[in-house]
């Protein structure tokens, strides 16, 4: 089929799934093509394979159970036979898919070649000795072996001539997908954000919207299926990372360098609530504790929905004081809007925190190395 000058000719029409990448980059990345786990790759010099067999490799590597390495290294040496193999009987480009919809993978590279007689290639990997030194052979023998490997590797590979012209080499690659697990839990319709009253004038949710309630509703949902323990767990690990690079980030913006003061961290946990759109300001910045009233939370009324989120709050102040106390930090939430109090207070103990206030307390470690 003539292709118009400058653009290579398209996919065989004997597929169904989407033309490849025709643009002349070499070689283009894997692309999922529809709803059976298809990826493909198009090639026509050999110098390609090498990067399509890498990028391959890692979409298998992806996708595999644990433990698939000896698998996955079988495979690449599969589609390399096959993509070289490809190469070497076409005068035209090739196409490699790798279907996915089962428990292995399968691989299928299409060529516009004159085409070959399987059964000759396995024959030609044996040695002749009537035709030791000629090129041809030689070539010939080596396109042999490697289909000998690919079968050996993988006994169900199929060769056959297209009735199209060209060839079409399939197998299963001895790899296992990774098993998914089903949640199908019923949908909540009471207390459910985003609220229709957050929707934009031209309809739909603006990204403030549903990043908050991306976020309530997670920890709403950790609470009810892991309980109130875990979702403050898991919002504390996040205040903590995130934390990190909020104290980063300051101290790059004001060039602070070693422990900061109780009064730099109290300007800091300002700064970084404020950003958020929280009024946070500073009380008492002592050697001994740090005191912040708050008069907005950063999640608005949302937060009435899941209090476990207050754990951000002191995750976030705990560790920035504790990296910067050489005994640690203990962080009491006194008042808090989430709970219904009109606003927050919140004290930070640089050290251990006061007898009477030790079962209310969230600790944090001393200093990083």
């Amino acid at each position: 089929m003539a292709a118009a000058p400058g653009v290579r000719v398209g996919r065989p029409e004997s597929r169904s799934l989407d033309g490849p990448n025709c643009s002349g980059r070499s070689p283009p990345s894997a692309r999922a093509t529809g709803q059976t786990a298809f990826v493909d790759w198009y090639l026509d010099r050999p110098e390609e394979i090498a990067a399509v067999r890498h990028e391959l490799v890692a979409y298998l590597t992806r996708h595999a159970v644990s433990g698939s390495d000896a698998g996955i290294a079988d495979a690449e040496l599969i589609s390399s036979e096959a993509m070289g193999n490809a190469l070497r009987h076409t005068a035209g480009p090739t196409w490699v898919s790798l279907s996915w919809g089962g428990e292995h993978p399968v691989l299928s590279v299409y060529d516009l070649g004159e085409g070959f007689d399987p059964d000759l290639l396995v024959a030609a990997s044996e040695p002749d000795p009537g035709h030791a030194g000629l090129d041809d052979e030689d070539e010939f023998r080596e396109s042999g072996r490697g289909l000998l490997i690919m079968r050996t590797l993988s006994p169900e590979a199929r060769a056959s001539v297209r009735a199209g012209g060209g060839m079409l080499f399939q197998t299963p690659l001895p790899v296992r997908r990774q098993p998914t697990v089903s949640h199908d839990p019923p949908r909540r319709r009471t207390g459910v954000l985003p609220s229709p009253d957050e929707a934009e004038p031209g309809g739909g949710f603006g990204k403030e919207a549903f990043l908050r309630a991306i976020v309530v509703q997670l920890a709403q949902a950790v609470e009810g299926q892991q309980g109130p323990q875990a979702a403050e767990a898991a919002v504390a690990q996040v205040g903590m990372d995130v934390g990190g690079q909020m104290e980063a980030e300051f101290r790059a913006a004001t060039d602070t360098v070693g422990r900061m003061t109780p009064e730099q961290m109290g300007t800091c946990y300002v700064r970084l609530k404020h950003a958020i759109d929280g009024r946070f300001s500073v009380v008492e910045a002592g050697p001994d504790r740090i005191v912040l009233e708050n008069r907005a939370c950063p999640f608005g009324e949302a937060v009435l929905r899941a209090p476990a989120l207050c754990r951000m709050t002191s995750s976030v102040f705990g560790g920035i004081a504790a990296r910067n106390s050489p005994a640690g930090a203990s962080v009491v939430l006194e008042e808090r809007i989430a709970l219904g109090d009109p606003g927050c207070r919140v004290t930070v103990h640089l050290g251990p925190p006061p007898p009477e206030s030790v079962p209310f307390a969230h600790r944090y470690g001393g200093s990083e190395a």
